[in-house]
């Protein structure tokens, strides 16, 4: 430590290891801890009449100092191990809540009982794995984390499955957008603001936090821009690639619990992402021809007859993935490596829009339903209106995603007037109402 460096009068302390060191005349510093310790000391009554009638010693301001540190940090609880569900039982919760995508689901099932599993191993000592006793070699054997890259297009549902899982095990989960990180220093989020959301979302609990769920929406978006020397550093791209590597992997990260540029002078959080599960998320346009042009296809859709007798879909095509195509499409090889486990989403076809409509616990036309029952209605979808709103968002190519807005412009002019008329009862939808050729049918 330098001799000029200021430090607190009080605890000795220097600058870096306070949030805050208020500076006074001729080294009389005080901490922000110090301070707010003396401010309790003084609203005590008997304290502040011995602090009248004879001057506090630094010997035992610093004992009162302890005293009340010591009382004020219990020792931290440990954490309990995860109420886990099996993978079976896992993939039932991700069926009440999204259609379709089977496969991923069963991997992403398999994927979660296993790190939560290895996460219960450690808090209980190593003494949660069955048949431990009966392999007594395998007790060092740590298991490694096994994070997750998800790819799908748009609304197929990459985000819920993520949130239904961290819903389900009742751990601290966030979502970030990869596309607003850049590397430290430039303009944009640092990458360490992902832990910042988590923390958040624990309530400041860094025990809890480092046990949680973190999806990386539009990774897609920090391939790297291109192959070529550039005269200008690829800070939003391959850099934030290289960013992110330390914190997926598993390391211990200094958080500022406020954002790092905001307030530079805060105390920083140190957070253990080891046990941190990370799923990624993104659309990866262009990928699919980039997985043709290896298996013999030059884009989606082209003739293959020549080689298997028929037409490649999409999803076989995505099924032939491998870490090279990645590669190719612009993620760096220590960042493909630390995302293991891959599973690749297909696009909802209409059958699947009209479920993700009616069958979930949270279906939208269970939602407008429950809408219209507030004002004493009831709102029936006939069955040809249902799919021709399916229709209507395959037609858009927007997804899941794009079915709420679709509604919404349905709904909106039977909404607005609902309320005021007072004595409707029922509220029929019809596929000409869909197509704009007719308007809701209200009864009494």
């Amino acid at each position: 430590m330098a001799k000029d460096e200021p430090k607190c009068a009080f605890c000795g302390r220097s600058r870096n290891d306070v949030g805050i060191l208020i500076i006074g005349p001729d080294g009389a510093n005080i901490c922000d801890e110090c301070a707010r310790l003396c401010v309790e000391m003084t609203e005590n009554q008997s304290a502040r009449k011995n602090a009248r009638a004879e001057p506090m010693s630094p010997a035992k301001i610093a004992e009162t100092v302890s005293k009340i540190r010591t009382e004020e940090k219990p020792e931290p609880k440990p954490l309990q191990p995860i109420a886990l569900k099996k993978p079976a039982e896992i993939r039932a919760v991700l069926d009440d809540y999204v259609i379709g995508q089977e496969q991923a689901k069963k991997v992403l099932s398999v994927a979660v009982y296993n790190h939560y599993k290895r996460l219960n191993d450690k808090l209980s000592g190593g003494n949660a794995a069955e048949g431990a006793a009966a392999n007594p070699e395998l007790d060092s054997v740590e298991v490694e984390k096994s994070n997750i890259l998800v790819i799908g297009p748009t609304g197929c549902g990459k985000t819920l499955l993520a949130r239904t899982l961290a819903r389900m095990l009742d751990v601290p989960f966030a979502i970030s957008d990869a596309t607003t990180l850049t590397q430290a220093g430039y303009v944009g989020e640092d990458v360490e603001n992902i832990l910042v959301r988590l923390l958040q979302a624990a309530d400041g609990d860094v025990k809890r936090a480092e046990t949680g769920i973190v999806y990386i929406d539009e990774i897609d978006k920090i391939g790297r821009k291109g192959d070529s020397a550039s005269l200008t550093r690829d800070v939003s791209g391959e850099g934030v690639q290289q960013a992110l590597l330390k914190i997926i992997e598993g390391s211990l990260c200094n958080i500022p619990p406020n954002g790092g540029r905001k307030h530079p002078d805060q105390k920083y959080v140190q957070i253990d992402t080891s046990n941190i599960l990370f799923i990624c998320g993104g659309a990866f346009v262009g990928l699919e021809r980039i997985i043709g042009s290896r298996i013999g296809n030059k884009f989606l859709g082209f003739d293959t007859s020549e080689k298997s007798g028929q037409e490649l879909s999409a999803d076989k095509i995505m099924a032939e993935l491998q870490p090279e195509d990645l590669f190719e499409f612009g993620m760096i090889p220590e960042f493909i490596g630390r995302l293991p486990i891959v599973s690749a989403l297909s696009q909802l076809r209409s059958k699947d829009l009209v479920h993700i409509l009616t069958q979930p616990k949270n279906a939208l036309i269970k939602q407008y339903q429950k809408l219209f029952a507030m004002e004493g209605a009831k709102l029936v979808f006939e069955e040809g209106a249902v799919s021709a709103i399916a229709e209507k968002a395959i037609r858009l190519g927007t997804g899941a995603r794009g079915l709420r807005s679709i509604l919404e412009k349905l709904m909106l002019d039977t909404m607005y007037e609902l309320p005021g008329r007072g004595n409707a009862k029922r509220v029929t939808v019809t596929a000409d109402v869909v197509e704009g050729k007719a308007k809701p049918e209200i009864s009494s």
